[in-house]
């Protein structure tokens, strides 16, 4: 009989915050089972495996962060809307060390519910970057830009790669900046 209060949500809600709480170890079935005081053998009553752990986990970080970047661009438009978008993404990003970076895994082909979390992220774009009058081959060029600097700043800012001592917020607002400016001339 599972644990009162225990079920496959709660499991891997729990699961993503220890793989945020311990990035450098990695996440394992022990460690889960111990925070969440049962035996390792409990948790596949809810999970399958680590396999289904980590898909869990995948598509609850994705979900997180399209809420997250549909929140910050509600009512803003064009160049503040880029500017919140940004600013949740790499607050997102932070907050979520372990978690992120299974944001940016393609989704699985023949899963739909991945293809769904997914999407939900780069609808939050396009619908953003409407504001630019772009559509089409131009709005997935534009989100291609955007995801690709905005995952390389944070992506070198959490793996510890910025220690020159200009302050990285002015860097960011540099780079958020540039985007903008690229974004506003994308159709010249």
């Amino acid at each position: 009989m599972p644990r009162a209060g225990l079920d496959r949500t709660a499991v891997i809600a729990r699961a993503a915050l220890i793989l945020d709480e311990r990035t450098s170890e990695g996440l394992n079935l022990a460690v889960l089972a111990q925070s969440l005081g049962v035996k390792p053998p409990s948790l596949y009553k809810h999970i399958e495996g680590m396999p289904g752990l980590r898909r869990g986990i995948m598509l609850l970080a994705k979900q997180d962060l399209a809420r997250v970047l549909r929140h910050a661009a509600i009512g803003r438009s064009r160049d503040t809307a880029i500017g919140a978008l940004a600013l949740a993404y790499r607050r997102w990003a932070l907050e979520h060390p372990g978690q992120y970076p299974m944001t940016m895994q393609a989704p699985v082909s023949g899963d739909d519910e991945d293809a769904r979390e997914s999407s939900a992220i780069a609808d939050v774009v396009f619908d953003v970057l409407t504001g630019y009058g772009l559509g089409e081959d131009d709005a997935v060029d534009a989100t291609r830009f955007l995801r690709s600097s905005l995952h390389g700043f944070v992506d070198l800012e959490t793996s510890g790669a910025f220690e020159l001592p200009v302050d990285l917020e002015r860097s960011f607002a540099k780079l958020t900046q540039s985007i903008v400016i690229s974004l506003a001339n994308w159709a010249d």
